[in-house]
């Protein structure tokens, strides 16, 4: 039986993003902020003896920089050509509508004046309260100041846990109660004492130390100080860089009002969910002098309208230069972006997502009015010809223009309207060409048959859906040629193929969409002695991988009993759990694998997640047909450097996952 590897987030309920909601409505129509990423780290570089180069924000850890040592950077903190009226006006001018800044990434270092420590700005030379005065410029450029907040600290000596390196530093009469109390304290200094702030970011809450019901309180505590605040998912455990997963009820997570994508841009167009995609404008994000892999305008702009076409929000990070100013070259693309928003802001700002599932030559937006709705055409290839085709768009076409240029002609064919477009692009980086349709758009594409996985023990449900409330969906099972018409979900109990076209009245508009549905034999348990312990055995090993190792040459340092799946705070480590795990009735069962760095999940010898590679803590889901017994399990895991998580959920497919239960780990059979 071959694997079966699921990468889809979890199902989540949270509001749909076409629905009002008066806390979320400026961010929704905002569409594009400024992250900032500032502080001590700035003085560095990026570089520190013999460590290397490639160092950021991280810098205290990934060089393991001594804390002692690390204070030394706090004299030489002295930013003074800062000036927040000017990072205020680039941000407008570039059509960003918020800026969200670190005001103390994971060092504890914090950018504004903190009565609860002496780690803070008013401790360097500079002596000037940062978001204070970013606070007070936002407004008159038309920005919302936002603050970005580190639950993770590497200096407060309450904060849990240590840094695997810092062996000398004592965790003698730590206790993360008092470290919350003064998080909790912050929090209410920096939304008491700066007038209205738009989004608390929070980040750093995926240490074991931290619980899902500190998310819920912390959550609780900004709405309490600020009711109409926008609080982002990172509360509870988000589930890896995609940043899809750890809201509100599930896992025992808590997500807030919208979910952070890092560095990537799922396709999650279908989930009805609020999510915000950051990312770095070169490879760091905190300031680096030698980092100059910068992403060029024209792939910024094209990733803003890719973004927002999936109805979504786009942070671009700047990591400031210690003296105060930007990066010549994220300046340079600031305002390269201007110039491109002065003509086409209009294709990005007050915008919802895509009516098209795809289209062949770039993306598209929309925005809706009382009896219209004007698309917009993010043409990333422009047409040689002049001849803008878009396809499979239905209804009553009022006009078209190109952003920059004016009204133009447009033809209307069967299945498709042609646009009369000028030879040569408007601009080097995308044109846009609006077209208005009476009401709202029909769009003739071809059903999307879901489910949660392709191959099922007992039964499944499968969904149709289509982008246009108009059309109809008819359908047919295997080889039938009579189409009923779709209205609920299908629940299939054999092998099925599911037929399903789109209809415009009796008018089939569609391709033929197909999928295979396979009803499959569990895997058999294993048979023995029933031998029950509550644990795995636990190897570690010792190295430096940018891979997963090949265990079978390597020796273990160690080998012990585990009652539990977890990583230790090591770098330059593995480790391999072995055993048996109970499955307590046969079904497909999925299973939730998040690591930093890489892990592997295997069941009765066969992969069912491959969460490989060096990255930040990621999650990945794998399902198996699996009867109820015993089955052999095995999980991989290595870290190379910084932050080092490892954790399993399991549960029936689509149902709520959970934490492995000791009780159900064996090392015998």
């Amino acid at each position: 039986m071959p694997m079966i590897e699921l990468l889809a987030a979890a199902a989540i309920a949270m509001a749909p993003t076409d629905q009002p909601n008066p806390k979320l409505d400026w961010w929704r129509d905002a569409r594009f902020g400024m992250f900032i990423h500032w502080g001590l780290y700035a003085v560095p570089a990026g570089t520190w003896k013999d460590k290397g180069t490639g160092h950021a924000e991280w810098i205290r850890t990934t060089a393991q920089i001594p804390l002692e040592v690390y204070d030394e950077f706090v004299p030489e903190f002295n930013p003074v050509l800062f000036d927040a009226d000017a990072w205020c006006e680039m941000a407008n001018d570039a059509g960003m509508g918020y800026i969200v800044i670190t005001t103390k990434h994971h060092d504890g270092f914090c950018l504004f004046d903190s009565k609860l420590t002496d780690f803070d700005i008013m401790a360097t030379p500079f002596k000037r309260d940062i978001m204070a005065e970013l606070a007070e410029a936002a407004p008159k450029h038309d920005v919302r100041m936002c603050w970005y907040h580190s639950i993770m600290d590497w200096h407060h000596p309450d904060y849990l846990p240590r840094r695997g390196w810092e062996k000398e530093r004592s965790t003698d009469g730590a206790e993360m109660e008092q470290y919350r109390n003064y998080l909790h304290g912050q929090v209410e200094e920096l939304l008491a004492n700066y007038g209205s702030i738009g989004i608390m970011w929070f980040d750093g809450e995926w240490e074991s130390t931290w619980r899902g019901r500190y998310g819920r309180e912390l959550y609780n505590l900004c709405v309490s100080l600020q009711p109409e605040i926008i609080v982002n998912n990172r509360l509870g455990a988000r589930g890896g860089m995609e940043g899809m997963t750890g809201m509100d009820g599930y896992a025992g997570g808590y997500g807030g009002d919208y979910m952070t994508p890092e560095q990537e841009i799922p396709n999650a167009v279908d989930k009805g969910i609020d999510w915000e995609t950051c990312m770095t404008m070169n490879d760091r994000w905190g300031y680096n002098l030698h980092d100059k892999n910068f992403k060029s305008t024209t792939d910024l702009l094209r990733k803003l309208s890719d973004i927002v076409s999936k109805n979504v929000n786009f942070l671009l990070n700047i990591g400031p230069k210690p003296d105060g100013t930007f990066p010549l070259e994220s300046i340079q693309r600031l305002a390269e972006i201007g110039d491109w928003m002065d003509v086409n802001g209009e294709a990005i700002h007050g915008t919802v997502g895509s009516p098209f599932s795809k289209l062949p030559w770039g993306r598209a937006t929309q925005k809706f009015h009382a009896d219209s709705t004007t698309i917009y055409l993010h043409v990333f290839d422009w047409p040689e010809n002049g001849k803008l085709v878009i396809p499979n768009l239905a209804g009553t076409v009022q006009n078209a223009r190109v952003l920059g240029e004016g009204e133009t002609a447009f033809t209307i064919e069967t299945g498709e309207v042609i646009v009369d477009v000028p030879f040569k692009m408007p601009n080097e980086h995308i044109g846009i060409v609006a077209v208005d349709v009476v009401g709202k758009p029909v769009i003739y594409e071809a059903p999307e048959i879901s489910a949660p996985s392709d191959i099922f023990v007992y039964e499944i449900d499968v969904a149709l859906t289509v982008g246009s409330p108009d059309l109809e969906i008819r359908y047919a099972k295997n080889e039938s040629s009579t189409f009923g018409i779709y209205r609920t979900p299908i629940r299939i109990v054999g092998t099925t193929t599911i037929h399903a076209r789109s209809y415009d009245g009796n008018t089939p508009v569609s391709n033929l969409a197909t999928r295979t549905f396979t009803k499959v034999n569990p895997w058999k348990a294993t048979k023995g002695k029933q031998y029950v312990n509550g644990s795995l055995t636990r190897s570690m090993y010792v190295g430096s991988w940018d891979e997963m190792p090949d265990f079978a040459l390597l020796t273990p340092m160690q080998t012990e009993l585990a009652t539990k799946i977890f990583a230790i705070e090591k770098e330059f480590a593995a480790l391999v759990y072995e055993g048996f795990i109970y499955i307590k009735n046969t079904n497909m069962i999925e299973f939730a694998l998040s690591s930093d760095d890489g892990s592997r999940l295997l069941i009765d010898d066969q992969i069912v997640i491959d969460n490989g590679g060096l990255h930040a803590t990621q999650e990945k889901r794998g399902a198996a047909p699996l009867s109820k017994g015993w089955h052999a399990i095995r999980v991989e895991w290595f870290n190379r450097t910084g932050g080092a998580t490892l954790d399993l959920k399991m549960g029936v497919l689509g149902k709520h996952l959970e934490e492995i239960d000791p009780s159900s780990l064996s090392i015998s059979q």
